[in-house]
């Protein structure tokens, strides 16, 4: 069956809806929820985000994680990008702190490098740069859902009390709104799998409206709490230079790193973009939780960091597009295709 090759624009992307987000930062600055307004906003956050995850459960095909099981070294290579050699550079980055990064912002890039990997955007630049797509698909969803779990343990013991007062009534409120709705929404795929399938596009404005309601009461809180004034341009501009640093250290560490384990052109771009990117859509929700009231600025080096991840990736998947795929690729022996070889020569 041919995929359909996601495009995106021909000039360096800003993602529209990276723009949506910073115009719900603006209107947070210029009318922030306070008092009972506030109240309203942190409960429908709170219950965008249990929709959020139950989507994300459903969503998921466990026939299709289970056939991904197969190609396990792929997917251990991932995470370990993920939750071992990121989290290990984020820690590295204390070294700036306080003459680059300010504490807040280091504890901020710190929590990114905590967050699961990407789905969306590493299915679509694998697929562009005619990587191993079923692969980028397992690997992405592996990713979120130990993510649910990893993230937030991994936050108690690297960020503590400076994560914003992570304790176990924490650790309990990610499991009531994310773990507990993701398996429900397993749990009710069978039902209404079907439905989420053919209103799929529709559901897609349901994700991205939750999580700008996130961004909005999170930064809300932080602009009645004065959180803001003590960021400055300076600060801002020394930020996105580490974050540009780890980006291009995490791009060449999957990429040389998986060819020296062996893997194959495919393998590699799907490694590539599964383990160096970080997820928006998981990071926000998690971030409101584990910091509270100093969630927006914790989630800033995200934020930044996603734009980023996303304009130098598609330039990335577009170059590896005009790479010149190998012979057995391309060219698969015919007695293999006929006895199941063009399963293994489409992969």
């Amino acid at each position: 069956m041919s995929r359909r090759t996601p495009k995106l624009p021909s000039w360096l992307p800003v993602d529209p809806y990276i723009l949506a987000l910073i115009g719900t930062v603006a209107l947070a600055a210029l009318l922030p929820a306070s008092g009972a307004a506030a109240t309203v906003a942190g409960g429908a956050s709170t219950g965008a985000v249990a929709l959020l995850f139950f989507l994300y459960g459903a969503r998921l095909s466990t026939s299709e994680a289970m056939e991904g099981l197969r190609h396990w070294r792929l997917h251990v290579t991932v995470l370990v990008c993920t939750f071992v050699v990121f989290p290990l550079l984020g820690l590295a980055a204390k070294g700036l702190v306080p003459f680059v990064l300010t504490p807040e912002l280091h504890n901020g890039l710190l929590f990114l490098c905590l967050v699961p990997s990407t789905i969306q955007s590493s299915i679509a630049f694998t697929s562009i740069a005619r990587g191993n797509v079923p692969a980028a698909i397992c690997a992405g969803s592996f990713s979120s859902v130990a993510g649910i779990v990893v993230t937030p343990l991994l936050a108690a013991g690297l960020l503590g009390n400076s994560g914003g007062g992570f304790s176990a009534d924490s650790l309990l409120k990610i499991v009531l709104q994310l773990l507990v709705p993701f398996v429900a929404g397993q749990f009710l795929r069978r039902w209404v799998g079907g439905f989420l399938t053919r209103n799929k596009r529709v559901l897609g404005y349901v994700d991205r409206g939750s999580i700008l309601l996130v961004v909005y009461s999170a930064f809300s809180e932080g602009v009645v709490r004065g959180v803001w004034h003590q960021v400055s341009a300076a600060r801002l501009g020394a930020l996105l230079a580490v974050e540009a640093v780890l980006l291009a250290a995490m791009l060449g560490a999957t990429w040389y790193g998986a060819k020296r384990l062996g893997f194959d052109r495919g393998d590699r771009i799907a490694i590539q973009f599964a383990g160096s990117k970080k997820s928006l859509a998981s990071g926000l929700p998690m971030a409101s939780v584990l910091f509270g009231a100093q969630a927006s600025l914790a989630v800033l080096p995200l934020m930044l960091f996603h734009q980023m991840q996303l304009m130098v990736c598609a330039v990335i998947a577009r170059r590896r597009a005009r790479d010149p795929l190998p012979a057995p690729e391309t060219r698969p022996a015919q007695h293999d295709v006929g006895r199941g070889g063009t399963a293994r020569a489409a992969r």
